[in-house]
């Protein structure tokens, strides 16, 4: 902490050997940074040139991967500098930012999924009344709520907790997430059950809602005749594919936190990087092979480049 100029750093303690394998650990994030950005545009690009794909569930599927692209270049940039830094330290105020925007961009996950998960049920339950329920306008609001709910929810966390005096100037890990508000003297009961209310509101709800959707959707498919089940499975895997992944990484965030003293580095920082890596990696993968339309334009994209 700089007295002098009244500006405080946190100490990124994440690391392993980084003074060995500084080099290794550049490239490898470098390429797989360029590879997140590379197919996750790729895929929006299709959706966006194609008219055949300016439907609902494929404009869900486009910001989807467009806020994978913002995860990444919200940790990856940062990653890349400390790497090759002698001492590897953020700004408390630019390490809150960060969390912000990481968790901003966690919960418009789960209520993009959310989104995506209603418009199946609406498409293959009430087939007839799918362009009326979800209309553009609809589509936007939707879109537009499942990044506004929580930035709002989080920034107000944020703003609240930036006020609360440090003890602890070392973190525990690679970039700023939950952890950093170990580095706070004192534990605020009314703000750890804010956080309790943002978790449940942006996570538990909307994914309670998507298990919802979709038990309707598997039963109402399993009654159905075999183009509807076909259909069902065609667009809900990818998506529950997505979700399970998400989830997962999600429990590990929140749960580490917890399990801080008995971790190793080691597997800590082995999990870390699968959270940043995975997922945004998987995305454009699943949407890409799984989605049938999405690939048909995919495959006619690369044959361009092949002739």
């Amino acid at each position: 902490m700089d007295d002098k100029l009244n500006i405080t750093y946190i100490t990124l303690d994440g690391y392993v050997e980084l003074h060995k394998y500084k080099y290794v650990y550049f490239v490898f994030i470098f390429t797989l940074y360029v590879l997140i950005i590379c197919f996750n545009l790729t895929i929006v690009y299709l959706i966006w040139i194609h008219p055949n794909l300016h439907e609902p569930m494929y404009i869900f599927i486009a910001a989807l991967l467009i806020n994978s692209v913002l995860f990444s270049t919200n940790i990856y940039p940062k990653l890349l500098i400390d790497f090759l830094s002698e001492k590897q330290i953020i700004l408390y105020s630019a390490c809150l930012f960060q969390a912000f925007v990481y968790y901003t961009l966690a919960g418009s996950e789960f209520l993009l999924l959310a989104a995506m998960s209603y418009d199946r049920y609406v498409s293959i339950c009430k087939p007839l009344q799918h362009p009326t329920i979800m209309s553009t306008t609809t589509v936007r609001v939707l879109l537009l709520l499942s990044w506004i709910v929580p930035a709002c929810e989080i920034a107000l966390s944020v703003v609240l907790n930036a006020n609360i005096k440090l003890c602890n100037f070392t973190l525990r890990g690679i970039f700023c997430n939950n952890s950093i508000y170990k580095c706070q003297c004192v534990s605020s009961l009314a703000l750890s059950v804010y956080g309790v209310f943002v978790l449940l509101n942006i996570s538990l709800f909307p994914l309670l809602f998507i298990l919802f959707t979709y038990t309707r959707i598997l039963i109402i498919s399993y009654q159905s005749r075999g183009d509807v089940r076909t259909k069902a499975a065609q667009t809900c895997l990818p998506h529950l594919l997505v979700l399970t992944s998400f989830s997962c990484f999600l429990i590990y965030d929140i749960v580490i936190v917890k399990l801080e003293s008995d971790f190793p580095k080691t597997a800590r920082l082995t999990m870390t990087l699968q959270i940043i890596v995975y997922h945004p990696l998987f995305n454009p993968l699943i949407y890409g092979l799984k989605m049938k339309e999405i690939f048909k334009n995919l495959k006619k994209l690369l044959s361009k480049f092949r002739s």
